[in-house]
């Protein structure tokens, strides 16, 4: 009996199961069969090779010259030359204007009384207007190398002239030896310098 039982529950089993699954494949089929299906994508078909298509020509024009760079580049390679020069000019002025030689050339020239005759009292540089005032010195002053040589423009209230001077050391350790000391007036008179109290 129990066996029969056992049979009989599992037959019943069977039968239920297949029924839901046949519900399922039901279900499945009218919610599939109710959703729309999506068209098929068009193919693009072509009878024969592609050929090139014509491409849009530009017109034709000519090209403006090229401009030359070698004359701005020139210019200012000029214009730094040019500054470079007039700073190292402006330089070594002014060392040779601060230079002690110079400020003994000079008090030695306001100590000379012919001089004063000629060129008038207060004797002091005569200024150029290209270095803002300050006077212009030609030359050199060469300590270590035993040379200075120099001239340069002075004047009074009565006139103006070039001062020369040049003075050499012939050996290291000697004192210098004073070769030209003279003023050449605007005038043509030249003033031989009394040298007894400079030092170079």
């Amino acid at each position: 009996m129990a066996a029969r039982t056992i049979a009989q529950s599992a037959r019943q089993r069977l039968r239920a199961s297949g029924s839901a699954r046949a519900a399922a494949r039901a279900y499945t089929s009218t919610t599939a069969a109710r959703q729309p299906v999506p068209p098929l994508p068009e193919v693009e078909t072509f009878s024969e090779a592609s050929r090139p298509r014509e491409y849009y020509a530009r017109p034709q024009r000519e090209l403006p010259p090229l401009q030359r760079k070698w004359p701005g580049i020139l210019v200012a390679s000029i214009l730094g030359v040019s500054a470079w020069g007039a700073f190292y000019l402006y330089a070594a002025n002014q060392e040779r204007l601060s230079s002690s030689v110079v400020k003994q050339i000079m008090n030695t020239v306001g100590d000379s009384e012919e001089l004063r005759q000629e060129l008038g009292e207060a004797i002091r540089f005569e200024p150029v207007w290209w270095l803002n005032g300050d006077p212009y010195i030609k030359g050199g002053v060469h300590m270590l190398q035993g040379n200075v040589d120099l001239s340069f423009r002075v004047k009074g209230h009565k006139g103006a002239g070039t001062l020369y001077f040049t003075s050499i050391r012939k050996t290291k350790g000697e004192a210098f030896t004073i070769l030209r000391f003279r003023v050449i007036c605007d005038n043509g008179k030249i003033i031989e310098v009394p040298v007894g109290s400079v030092k170079s």
